[in-house]
This record gives structure tokens, sequence and C-alpha cells, in this order.
């Protein structure tokens, strides 16, 4: 990846300051890293804090990114917004002024219950977004929701709580996606996932890409609109981060299917930059450098997605990795395989693997992480314990005979990692395991097998793979290396290359995954069809046509 000549860059003495702080100082020293204008801290208290702006001068629609929810617990819900009357402008059309934002909750669409309402206060200090989490709500039921502020009102959201931890809930269907490039397409999937009827949206990475955006928008061919040259360069500053969000929300269809169902969001490489490792980049850019990148990129994300106070990050470092449940039915440990691994061995890319893959010493969790996914594990009374996270975890081979190239970026490259997270789960009792992916821009079914390279060996769980909402442009059902891959892997039970989503429903009895897709991307209006469904049996796991 090469940085275009009119990105903007950190200034000189911000990068010549990060590099004298230095990594460890950097991460630790609070202080420091506020210096650099880049470190979330609360908005400040008192004389010191911003001014306070009359709502009723405002006077364009500020509510142009729409609503979203996300997190449900079985009390709580958790609501967004971003006032932004000017989405494309740095400052989305406010001055540096606090604004005063009330919410309301209701059971019915028309709000004639009012269940809760409040008020927020939307900081310019996190670019006038606003986070509610409301509380002390009756479990496992559906809320309608929206914002005002001075005349306007905002489109209304629809949400819902979990169930009660103890709940014998006897389903759940779940929505997956990932992978939204602004400059491939169209987001017509998610216009066919508002409409479906499904409980909750996990989204599996890549919410937003670094790249430039140029003025038609890519291969959207816009020929309606011109987009601001702000878009025709790479990521790399805090401002940069929050234009590119703006642009990705304004999309009718993603600000649809946000209003339409809550989201459990989880990122991926390009929310920050492609293929990054910890703090080691993918270009010749020191870390400390770097770091500063990436703190520009969680605050980012963290101020535009549904997310809860304990996600909000401090400098460089968000701890994204959290765990939620379905009652009795589902429990989900939400990864992050990004921001604490080793860096990928032998220079990344398709490599045939080494020893570096088996060496215990390199992760793709990071220590902490994995010691809290296997306690949970070993604490779970769920039917199913379900993994969203987002790079292939089965081994996917891409030639035969073996020896095979295989991902470095992947758990392939990983191996030792993987073996653990494995044992981990063989150890707990864990008979019903799913892992749900993205990154790939394909669809895939995968049996988990305790010994990949032994197709007689004992099938752990199952791997989900959504397809991409956007990237990879229209995509085609069977890819030109679909009999290689399918040979290469016997435990791959489904392989399409079409854009789109899938659905897990979980049940007592089984779990059923249809994966949806559409013709088209590069243009809208395309239609959505199933292109197939697998079943996986509880206490049987592994993947049959449905």
């Amino acid at each position: 990846m090469t940085i275009t000549p009119n990105a903007p860059q950190h200034t000189p003495e911000l990068r010549a300051a990060a590099r004298h702080i230095g990594r460890r100082r950097f991460l630790t020293l609070t202080g420091a890293a506020a210096a650099l204008a880049f470190a979330v801290n609360l908005p400040a208290a008192g004389a010191a804090s911003a001014a306070r702006l009359d709502p009723r001068k405002i006077t364009d629609n500020p509510f142009t990114l729409g609503v979203a929810s996300g997190d449900p617990l079985p009390g709580s819900v958790v609501l967004w917004t971003r006032l932004a009357p000017a989405p494309y402008q740095p400052d989305g059309g406010l001055p540096a002024e606090r604004v005063t934002v009330q919410w309301e909750l209701a059971h019915d669409e028309q709000f004639s219950t009012i269940v809760r309402r409040g008020t927020a206060t939307a900081h310019p200090e996190f670019h006038h977004t606003v986070h509610v989490e409301v509380d002390h709500l009756d479990a496992d039921r559906v809320f309608h929701y929206r914002f005002r502020t001075g005349d306007w009102i905002s489109e209304t959201g629809r949400t819902r709580t979990a169930p009660l931890a103890d709940a014998d809930t006897s389903s759940l269907t779940l929505a997956a996606v990932s992978c939204q490039a602004y400059t491939d397409g169209y987001y017509t999937p998610y216009r066919h996932l508002a409409q479906d009827d499904v409980d909750l949206v996990f989204h599996l990475g890549d919410y937003l890409y670094e790249y430039a955006v140029n003025s038609v928008g890519g291969y959207r061919n816009y020929t309606d609109r011109t987009l601001p040259a702000v878009f025709n360069r790479e990521t790399v500053t805090l401002e940069d981060y929050r234009l590119r969000y703006a642009l990705f929300k304004t999309d009718p269809d993603l600000r649809a299917a946000h209003a339409a169902h809550p989201f459990v969001v989880t990122w991926d490489d390009h929310e920050t930059e492609n293929n990054y490792a910890d703090d080691t980049p993918e270009n010749n850019v020191p870390p400390e450098e770097f770091l500063l990148r990436r703190a520009s990129a969680y605050r980012a994300y963290w101020e535009n997605q549904p997310l809860r106070s304990p996600q909000q990050p401090t400098g460089p470092d968000m701890q994204l990795y959290r765990r939620l449940s379905w009652g009795r039915l589902a429990q989900f440990d939400v990864l992050d395989t990004r921001q604490y691994r080793s860096n990928q061995a032998y220079g990344d890319g398709s490599q045939i693997p080494g020893p570096d893959v088996d060496d215990p010493a390199r992760t793709m969790t990071g220590e902490a992480q994995e010691k809290w996914l296997l306690d949970g594990w070993r604490e779970s009374t769920a039917l199913w314990n379900v993994v969203p996270q987002q790079v292939t975890f089965s081994q996917r081979r891409f030639d035969t005979p073996a020896p095979s190239r295989v991902s470095m970026d992947a758990w392939d490259g990983y191996r030792a990692s993987r073996r653990r997270v494995l044992d981990g789960a063989r150890a707990a009792g864990i008979e019903n395991l799913m892992v749900l992916t993205g990154d790939v821009h394909v669809g895939y079914g995968f049996d988990i097998k305790d010994d990949f390279d032994d197709p007689a060996s004992a099938t752990l769980g199952t791997e989900i793979v959504a397809t991409s909402i956007a990237s990879g442009r229209d995509g085609i059902d069977k890819p030109a290396n679909w009999d290689a891959y399918m040979q290469a892997n016997p435990h791959m039970k489904f392989y399409n290359g079409r854009r789109g989503y899938v659905t897990v429903a979980l049940g007592e009895a089984q779990a059923r995954a249809d994966f949806k897709t559409v013709p088209y991307v590069t243009r809208p209006g395309a239609p959505i069809s199933t292109a197939a469904s697998f079943v996986t049996q509880a206490g049987e796991p592994g993947l049959t046509p449905a």
C-alpha cells in the first residue's frame, strides 16, 4: 500500500514527539497521549468546557447519519446518533459547542407508550456523537427509539434487550455481515437485511476502508453527485477517519439496517490500516508513528459505533473483546484478532507454512484475551458457544497436493494459537462451538476439525464465514478456484463468491445457516436469494445441507 501524495500526515512535531516518547511510554502515559492530541479524555467540566449551542440555531437536519443501537443486555440497550447537518465537512456543520439532545424509548413505533426518556450531551470533543446507555428495562423485549434536538427529530430505530441470563430461551436469529468497501458497490444487501426478521446483527470487521474514494464513488460511478476531494486520499489523521465514517454512514441502506436491528460490532484491519498487527503497520513506518494513526482510528471507531463506555479507548488502546449472552441458549465471545496479534509470519500473504506458524510464542489474540476466552468457556452454561471474530479460523489450503500455501494473516498463520483455542474448547466440554467470520469477501461453511489434515478426525464445531456487503464488487457464484479449494479442503462444505450476508437461526435442537446473496452491487436494486442452507445438530457438530 502506498500513501497517496495528497494524503494528510501527522505534523512533524507530532511524529517527532511520538518517537521521543517511545512505544512503552506512549502506551502508558495518558498525559503524553493527550499532548499529542488524540487520547480520548472525557470532555472537561465547569468553566473550561465548551460553550453550549442553542439547538434552535441548527437550521439543517442534524441527523444525516441516522441512528443505531447495539450490545443488548437483559435490562439495557445502548443508543447512538451523531449530529452532522453538513456531514462532509470536518466539523459536521456545527461549531465547537455542546448540544443538548433528547431521546425517547417506547414500546411502540408511534411512541404512544413511552418507557424512558432523557437528555444527553453531544460533545464537540466526541465529534457531536451521542452514546446513551438505557438501563432498568424489561428483558427480552423490543423497543423503539428516537432523538430530538431543536426542531429536528431523527428517524425511528428499533432495538431490543436480551433475555435474562437464566432464561430458557428457545430460539434466536442473528445475521453476520462484513467488509463494506464503499468504492466497490452499493450496500444493497443491507436494504434486504433491514427487512429481514433477525434479532441482532454481528458486524465482523472492515466497516470502514482507509483507501481513497474518488469523486464518483469508485464502482458506484455516481452521475447524480460529486463527492468532495477530501475523501480522495488515504485516512491517516483523526479528521480523516471521522470524515470517512460520515461518508459511509450517509449510505441509506446501511442506515436502514442500523435502524432496524441492534448491531454487535468488532473490527478487522481496514478500520485502521490493511493487515496491521498490534503496533506493526503494513508500511515501513516506526511503531511509535503508527500508534498515532491507530489511536486516531480507534477513537473514530468508538465515536461512530453503538458501543458502551467500557469500550471507550485510551490513546492507541481499546478493549473491544467482550461477552454477551442470550439466556441459556447462546454465549457470544466477541474477539479482537488484530490489536494483540504477533506480526504475520514469512512476510504475510500466501505462503507454505514453516515452523514459525507452530511457534507457541506467537499469538493471534494475545495472552490476556486467550485466557479470557478459555475461562469464559469453562464457566459457560450455554447450549451454543458462538465466537464472532474476523479472519478464517479453519484450515484453508489454496493448492493441491501438499505442501500447500495458506494465508499468513488468518489462523493458518497462527496454528499454535488455534491449537490452544481448540484444546481449550475441548477441555471445557464445549459441544456446540460455532465461529462466525468475515474478511475474505466470500461465503464459506466449514467443519472445524481436531486435525485438519485428517478428514476422519473429530469435528469440534462449525465455522460460518459471511461474505462481504460490497468488497470485491459483484463476484461470482463459483469462483475460478472453487474446484481447487473444495478438493484441497474436504472440511469445506460451502463456497460462494457473491455479495450478501448470512443468517443463523439457533434453536434447542439445531442451528440453521442461510447464505443470502445478491447478483450484483455495482448498480443498485439487486434482488436477494438464498444460495444454500445448512444445519448443524446440537451435540453433533458438522454441517449438512438443509
